[in-house]
């Protein structure tokens, strides 16, 4: 199939990797930006993925106060340099990122982070569910990967939709931004909290809430 202009634009911007190369991994994976994102990283050509490994100590602490203080978040980016840290670039990503855990709520910044026993007992559930809707036990293992990557959708940031732009990920914007400024970047960590948290209230729909303050 030909590769459109769009396509080879596209991954060229999230990945940085030289246009040719753009073109070559979109036509090796069938027009596939994913799956093109992927195969650069493998043979080293994606500058997101060659910038990973290099030192980010400077950077930011970004806060994000929701209407009427309800909802408080400070979240650590890091940076190779202080001079990106001060770019309006760098500062809007920054608030995109405390914007997005707000609104979204993860409990860790990546998949790695969830503790084995949460995990494990996550699964465990799932399976129970799995069984107890009448499916075949030798296809419910397969169900279990499938719904914990849902969990890791849900609960992990960078795997989570962008709340501005649903048809990419945090991930997605990270590289992109590594990619446009030049440095590795890094969502170290991050704190949520959130009035009465705990105890027993109405629950809100905070990406809409969040989405109207910030009037988009």
């Amino acid at each position: 199939m030909a590769v459109s202009a769009s396509a080879v634009k596209e991954l060229r911007e999230r990945t940085g990797a030289g246009m040719l190369d753009c073109k070559k991994a979109l036509d090796e994976t069938g027009g596939d930006v994913e799956k093109a994102i992927a195969l650069l990283r493998e043979k080293g050509l994606a500058a997101a993925a060659n910038k990973a490994g290099r030192v980010a100590t400077e950077g930011v602490v970004e806060s994000y106060i929701h209407a009427g203080g309800r909802i408080g978040v400070l979240v650590e980016i890091n940076c190779e340099t202080d001079f990106v840290a001060k770019t309006d670039q760098f500062r809007e990503f920054a608030r995109d990122i405390a914007m997005q855990i707000a609104a979204a709520n993860p409990k860790f910044v990546r998949r790695e982070e969830v503790p084995a026993e949460e995990l494990e007992k996550e699964k465990e559930i799932l399976k129970n569910q799995a069984l107890n809707e009448g499916k075949p036990e030798k296809i419910v293992e397969k169900m279990v990967e499938g719904r914990i990557s849902k969990y890791y959708e849900e609960y992990c940031l960078l795997e989570q939709s962008f709340i501005k732009d649903p048809d990419k990920t945090i991930s997605n914007l990270l590289n992109e931004k590594i990619s446009k400024i030049g440095e590795n970047i890094s969502i170290r960590r991050f704190v949520r909290y959130e009035l009465g948290e705990g105890l027993e209230k109405k629950v809100d729909n905070f990406v809409e809430e969040v989405m109207a303050q910030a009037k988009l």
